[in-house]
């Protein structure tokens, strides 16, 4: 196999930082609910074209303008706690009307047996701070990265997953990168976005799962 020209190097480099920066954009719209300055990010002049950029993607745009027009019609104080009580009710309430953000709650699969490239293991099903929780928490300590102390959540989280995804985009293989999103991402993230779809008065968190959705399966297939 022919080495990696240096130009084809600093290309490679550049993608992967540009789907570090689209899987960051995911996990902070799922760790906590929108406030003033995430707002403000993405109605700045950098934030549209980011939104544009990612947009470019004919299999993400429709997404893409959901969240961008539900991010227009926030210029009401009222219009802003809406969303952070539709935010409330999908994510953080545990109850029949909830969408539960952790992996664990999903996955019923002994995934012992599958090979994610990192030699960790997973015996059974795992549950909220269960064994998917501490599995998580292995791969995090193995990557040296500690969740903030302000999000008291278990690190079965889909915010706290795609976050280590954005981690694994700039430091992991393609194989073991595709082999952790099928078997921790893909194999429940269908089933979590059907349950945003059921339990979303506004549909922007509809969107922003679908995004999720749509960009994950995108970036197995590049």
């Amino acid at each position: 196999m022919s080495q990696l020209t240096k130009q084809e190097v600093t290309e490679i480099a550049i993608e992967n930082q540009a789907r570090a920066v689209i899987y960051e954009f995911l996990s902070s719209l799922f760790a906590k609910e929108l406030d003033e300055s995430l707002i403000n990010q993405l109605a700045s002049v950098q934030g549209r074209e980011f939104l544009s950029s990612v947009a470019l993607e004919p299999t993400l745009a429709a997404s893409i303008n959901t969240i961008v027009n539900k991010l227009m019609a926030l210029n009401t104080e009222q219009a802003r706690l809406e969303l952070a009580a539709d935010f409330c009710g999908l994510f953080l309430i545990d109850s029949k009307t909830c969408a539960s953000p952790y992996a664990g709650q999903y996955i019923k699969d002994d995934l012992s047996k599958v090979d994610t490239g990192e030699n960790i293991k997973k015996s059974d099903r795992a549950l909220v701070f269960g064994e998917l929780h501490q599995l998580m928490m292995t791969y995090l300590e193995k990557s040296n990265i500690q969740i903030s102390s302000d999000f008291p959540e278990p690190a079965d989280h889909i915010a706290v997953i795609l976050a280590y995804l954005a981690h694994l985009s700039l430091h992991a293989s393609h194989v073991n990168q595709v082999n952790f999103i099928n078997v921790y991402v893909l194999s429940w993230l269908g089933d979590f976005t059907e349950q945003v779809k059921l339990h979303d008065p506004s549909g922007f968190y509809t969107a922003v799962a679908e995004l999720t959705l749509q960009w994950v399966t995108l970036d197995i297939e590049q």
